[in-house]
């Protein structure tokens, strides 16, 4: 066994590298292509489709259920608040959306994932797109969380609420051969400093909806969405409250919430937003002690200031 694997260190890396310089210039031909074609020529009719959104009371998931609304979609709204839920239900109808439900309750309980699939099919009959979008935020340096069990919350509804009801939706959607949406972050795919429980949520995310989407291919599509710094009621006010204004290179929700309806419709697998992220993401993979050096010299420069003990 260990002989296998000394060979494998030996040949693997010159074979990659062989490989990558045959075979990558046809990739990204072949990647074109089809994003060409998923661009021009395919994009999906959401009307009468029955379309779940979790955190659907602000932000991204309020702006979502307006954007399917428009093409209409039908719509179950979950979140926690239900007099903000009314509000975007209202507005959804308004916009198009021929029949919208609001199911308020909380994604961190099991009971209450189960109950919103289970309100779902009892109302509509089907569900064609899960979006899970429901999270939270924090900024603050990990050495100076005072109690560490305060947390958990933060796992519990960006990812273990994911989890749950993508757990209850999967039959339903094997039968109408239909979709999950999950919103991740783009904090998954590199060390956002103030942010490392937030930012392993968001990973676990990541690596668990690309792991779901090999067991339940073909008859499931799964996206995975990673959204840079969007301007929503989650993070607005805490950069306002810091530094006195939002953050030069926040995007509205509403851009953003239209690029990842745009990017659904085609089918694609991951959609960074705004799309200059993954040029960051492959610079990070390409050089990683250059990246990392980058944002210890931003982080203690501009940010770590503002974050200093009392």
């Amino acid at each position: 066994m260990d002989m296998l694997n000394t060979i494998l260190n030996l040949l693997l890396p010159p074979l990659t590298i062989i490989f990558l310089y045959l075979f990558y210039p046809f990739y990204l031909l072949i990647k074109l292509v089809i994003y060409l074609c998923n661009h021009y020529l395919r994009f999906e009719d959401v009307a009468g489709r029955v379309v779940l959104i979790t955190g659907a009371s602000s932000g991204i998931g309020e702006h979502l259920a307006y954007e399917y609304a428009k093409k209409g979609a039908y719509l179950a709204l979950v979140a926690r608040r239900k007099d903000r839920l009314e509000i975007v239900a209202e507005t959804s109808r308004q916009l198009g959306s021929g029949d919208v439900i609001i199911i308020p309750g909380d994604v961190a309980k099991v009971e209450d994932c189960k109950k919103f699939i289970d309100k779902t099919i009892h109302h509509f009959g089907k569900l064609d797109h899960l979006i899970n979008n429901a999270g939270v935020f924090q900024t603050v340096l990990f050495e100076d969380i005072t109690q560490i069990k305060d947390t958990n919350p933060i796992m519990d509804i960006n990812f273990w609420g994911s989890t749950y009801i993508t757990y209850f939706a999967i039959p339903h959607l094997r039968k109408s051969k239909g979709k999950i949406i999950v919103i991740s972050s783009g904090s998954a795919n590199m060390p956002l400093p103030l942010a490392s429980i937030y930012s392993a949520s968001k990973a676990a995310l990541l690596r668990f909806f690309e792991t779901l989407r090999v067991e339940l291919s073909p008859d499931i599509k799964i996206t995975i969405v990673l959204p840079g710094l969007i301007a929503t009621d989650m993070t607005t006010p805490r950069f306002i409250e810091k530094y006195g204004s939002d953050f030069i290179m926040s995007e509205s929700v509403s851009t953003c919430a239209k690029a990842i309806f745009r990017g659904i419709g085609r089918g694609e697998t991951y959609i960074e937003e705004p799309s200059w992220m993954k040029w960051i993401f492959l610079m990070k993979t390409i050089c990683p002690e250059i990246f990392d050096y980058s944002l210890s010299y931003l982080f203690f420069r501009y940010l770590k200031p503002y974050f200093k003990r009392d």
